[in-house]
C-alpha cells in the first residue's frame, strides 16, 4: 500500500506555534497529508478554525489538545488527547485552570529572569496570534532583545533550564485526572514522547525502559488509550521498544512531528505504511 501521511502532533497560534490552524491545514493538503490533528497546549480555541479549514479543503483534521501533567510520584509527562468534543463544559472549566495555572507561574518567572540579570517582561512578548505566552514565547522575547542568538540558547542551563528557573513551575494536574477529564469529553488519551520522560533513569537504558513500562502499566489501568511510538526526539530502536510496550498493554500507537514552526513542510515526516 502507499503511505498513509498523518501527523498526530501539532501546534499552532493557539498555543506556541508560529503558524495559524488555517495555515497548518493548507499546507498539509498541498504536502498531501491523509489526517493531522491540532495538539495546542492546555486549550482548544484553534480548533474551531482548523475544522472549518479542513471542511474547505476536504482535509480530514482530528481534534486534539496536549496537556503537561504530573504522575502520583511527581514525574512529569505529557498528554494528548484526540477526538473529545471541544465544548464539554467539564473539559473547558479544566482548561481555564490550567491558564490561570500558567498565568501565575509566567509572572513568578519574570521576576526570576530579571533578578539574573535579563531585563524582559510581558510586555516584551509579541504575542501576536498566539493565545497565551508559553516559555518558546518569551525565547522568542530574548533574541529580539539581543541576549541570546537563537532560541535553543534560552532553554539552555544558563538560562530557562538554569536551577533558578526551574523551581518556577506551573501547578500540574494529575495523570490520572487529565485521563478522565479527556475521557469523560469523548476523548482518546495518549502518553506523549515518552522519551522526554526525566527522573526514571538515563532515556534509552534498561532501567528506563522498566521504569516506563511501570508508569504505562498504571496509566492503563487509570484509562489510557494510546502511546505516542513515533516522534522526531525518540530513534528507531526506541521507537520500537515503545511499540512493544504498546501492543503489550493494548494501547493506539501513535506518531507526530511535535510541529511548531511557521512552515509545516519542515516538519519532521511521520508516513506510515499502512
Amino acid at each position: 500500500m502507499d503511505d498513509y501521511k498523518v501527523d498526530y502532533h501539532i501546534h499552532t497560534t493557539a498555543s506556541d506555534g508560529e503558524a495559524t490552524p488555517t495555515e497548518i491545514v493548507k499546507r498539509a493538503k498541498e504536502l498531501d497529508y491523509d489526517m493531522i490533528a491540532i495538539t495546542d497546549h492546555d486549550n482548544t480555541n484553534g480548533l474551531a478554525e482548523a475544522k472549518i479549514a479542513g471542511e474547505a479543503l476536504e482535509m480530514k483534521v482530528i481534534p486534539g489538545i496536549e496537556i503537561a501533567v504530573v504522575t502520583e510520584e511527581g514525574t512529569g509527562l505529557h498528554m494528548l488527547g484526540y477526538n473529545f468534543d471541544p465544548d464539554n463544559e467539564e473539559l473547558q472549566g479544566f482548561l481555564n485552570q490550567m491558564i490561570e495555572n500558567r498565568i501565575t507561574r509566567n509572572k513568578e518567572l519574570f521576576l526570576v529572569l530579571q533578578k539574573m540579570g535579563y531585563d524582559i517582561s510581558e510586555d516584551d512578548i509579541d504575542v501576536g496570534k498566539n493565545s497565551y505566552i508559553g516559555k518558546p514565547l518569551i525565547a522568542r522575547a530574548m533574541v529580539k532583545k539581543g541576549y541570546i542568538k537563537d532560541m535553543r540558547e534560552a532553554f539552555g542551563k544558563q538560562i530557562l533550564g538554569s536551577p533558578e528557573c526551574k523551581k518556577v513551575q506551573k501547578v500540574k494536574p494529575l495523570a490520572s485526572e487529565a485521563i478522565d477529564i479527556i475521557l469523560k469529553a469523548g476523548g482518546t488519551p495518549v502518553l506523549a514522547h515518552p522519551i522526554q520522560t526525566r527522573g526514571v533513569g538515563k532515556p534509552g537504558t534498561e532501567q528506563f525502559y522498566e521504569n516506563m513500562d511501570r508508569i504505562i502499566r498504571r496509566l492503563k489501568k487509570q484509562g489510557l488509550r494510546g502511546l505516542e511510538c513515533y516522534h522526531p526526539d525518540q530513534n528507531d530502536e526506541q521507537s520500537m521498544r515503545f511499540v512493544e510496550m504498546a501492543e503489550k498493554y493494548h494501547l493506539h500507537i501513535t506518531m507526530g512531528s511535535d510541529f511548531h514552526g511557521k512552515d509545516f513542510a519542515n516538519a519532521d515526516k511521520t508516513a506510515y505504511k499502512g
